[in-house]
């Protein structure tokens, strides 16, 4: 009797470790799948430039006839070695007079300092839809993914930061680390916001991706970055390897915070995203660093 209820037991345990097994099987197929197809729509919209109006920048006029790759063109190759740069001078995009946004639903208020290099943009503190940084610049001497022009910017104060940031990693550990998608305008993050929607929903692309206005892209200080173990592709899986190690460990040193850290998605409103880096300055993002808490748990104290 005693033997029976052993091997009713082992039986038992062992069909609850093979629907764990294939709970996590179909977690992990179901989160990488996630991943790929936001990537791709990330490319498909990022690399094609639809969403450019070039304008004049200061002293540069941009390039209308500037080579943009196709919308089904494969960017990132496990092979590639040099990712394409983009030749090009800054790009600005004037807010689109037509107003064809999801309308969100949550309290917000419009910040009123956009300019400010600490701003707390998020999913109650929006930006003007009509702000577009002054001091925009290429990402002229850094490793870039993709070519559209728009994305390859940052502010000037963050993209020396970014400049010092992946030096150090190449030449004090040997990583090199790759820019994919810095700063977009109001109608570019409109565009991909939707595309999200269209294909996941609402309610799944509001965990992952920022509705326009809401995106710390906007502000010019963030930058999407990867490295060649991940095809040049944006993953949570950056966070395993040696890059993303050192990214957490070292970026406050020049000015940047990870800004969606593992485990605060209810605080952040958004997934975790080891790639992503805010510029705040050195002073300020080693403070927050050291905390140990989200930029908004931080402001908060």
């Amino acid at each position: 009797m005693k033997k029976k209820k052993n091997q009713k037991t082992k039986r038992v345990v062992t069909i609850i470790s093979v629907l764990l097994l294939i709970l996590i099987v179909v977690f992990v197929y179901s989160k990488a799948k996630s991943n790929k197809m936001k990537n791709e729509i990330e490319q498909s919209e990022l690399s094609n430039g639809e969403n450019i109006e070039n304008i004049e920048n200061n002293e540069h006029q941009t390039n209308n006839d500037a080579e943009i790759p196709e919308e089904n063109e494969q960017q990132t190759n496990s092979n590639q070695e040099n990712p394409v740069e983009s030749e090009q001078g800054p790009v600005k995009e004037e807010p689109s007079k037509t107003d064809n946004t999801v309308i969100s639903t949550e309290e917000k208020e419009i910040v009123s300092d956009p300019k400010a290099l600490d701003v707390l943009v998020n999913k109650t503190r929006n930006l003007p839809d009509t702000y577009i940084p002054e001091d925009l610049v290429s990402l002229s001497d850094v490793p870039t993914v993709l070519k559209n022009p728009e994305i390859n910017q940052l502010r000037e104060p963050a993209y020396l930061a970014l400049k010092d940031l992946f030096a150090a990693a190449k030449n004090d550990s040997g990583f090199e680390l790759f820019a994919r998608s810095g700063y977009r305008s109001y109608n570019t993050q409109d565009s991909l916001y939707k595309s999200y929607v269209s294909v996941s929903g609402q309610a799944a692309a509001d965990t992952y991706s920022a509705k326009p206005g809401q995106s710390e892209h906007q502000t010019g200080l963030a930058m999407d970055i990867t490295c060649a173990a991940l095809n040049y592709q944006l993953s949570d899986t950056f966070a395993d390897t040696d890059e993303g190690k050192w990214v957490k460990e070292n970026a406050h040193k020049f000015g940047f915070i990870v800004r969606y850290p593992k485990g605060k998605e209810d605080i952040t409103g958004y997934l975790y995203e080891p790639w992503h880096i805010r510029f705040l300055g050195v002073e300020l993002a080693t403070k927050v660093f050291e905390s140990g808490l989200t930029y908004e748990e931080y402001l908060e104290q």
